[in-house]
């Protein structure tokens, strides 16, 4: 079984690179090209195709920075704050793109690029706490277990915050659009569909494929550090 998993693991540099590459091709084709122009919002509804999967992968990549700290707490295992830390940044920079487009769309739409609607405040808020996060875990060493074990418990805490953002449409009067795909009968036709079910494969898969670069950076490093630390109580000694 383990042979097994390394067997998958290896594959993550011959085969996510050209998978994520199709699936980003293929995304901003459809998206383009493909997928027809909605009526009444015109040509900035296409954003959606980039903006619905960040919002939604973005979930998973702090759910999995939020399990990774658990465990490190458990295992008491350094890896796993490595892992910790690389899906926070990947979890960042797709929130940073869901708040990014939905500013570009709410330009035409709303009047404006931001206003403190609920979904908006509430995304922008896990933006900073794993932003903060991020800060607080880069100050101290890659080797660090006590500013590890902090910081994984902030980036728990911080977690709860999803479900926040996932329901404010629903508990509070807001701008932002009630859900239309998540739905039993989903309010969009077929061609659209099929475009942002590409987009979320397109998006998953460079989700994981810079998990796994940034979290390989963050094993480098906790190496580098511990080599570093050998020598230098080796010269001491």
């Amino acid at each position: 079984m383990s042979t097994l998993l390394l067997r998958v693991y290896d594959w993550r540099w011959s085969v996510l690179p050209p998978v994520t590459g199709i699936a980003m091709m293929a995304m901003i084709v459809g998206a383009l090209v493909a997928a027809p122009r909605e009526i009444i919002e015109g040509e900035v509804q296409r954003l959606m195709y980039l903006h619905v999967p960040s919002a939604v992968i973005m979930y998973l990549a702090f759910s999995v920075t939020a399990f990774a700290s658990v465990m490190f707490l458990w295992k008491r295992d350094i890896r796993w704050d490595a892992l910790a830390r690389g899906a926070a940044v990947v979890g960042v920079f797709l929130c940073g793109m869901a708040l990014a487009t939905g500013a570009i769309w709410g330009k035409p739409i709303w009047g404006v690029y931001w206003t403190w609607d609920a979904r908006l405040t509430a995304t922008l808020v896990l933006f900073l706490i794993y932003s903060a996060y991020l800060l607080a875990r880069s100050v101290a060493g890659p080797l660090d277990e006590q500013a590890a074990r902090y910081t994984a418990i902030f980036a728990i805490i911080g977690v709860a915050d999803i479900p926040i953002i996932q329901m404010s449409v629903r508990w509070w009067r807001t701008l932002h659009p009630q859900p239309i795909v998540f739905q039993p009968t989903p309010a969009l036709p077929t061609e659209m569909l099929a475009v942002l079910a590409l987009g979320f494969i397109a998006i998953a898969a460079l989700a994981a494929w810079l998990i796994v670069l940034q979290t390989e950076t963050e094993r480098a490093a906790q190496r580098t550090s511990a080599l570093r630390a050998e020598i230098d109580h080796r010269e001491i000694a």
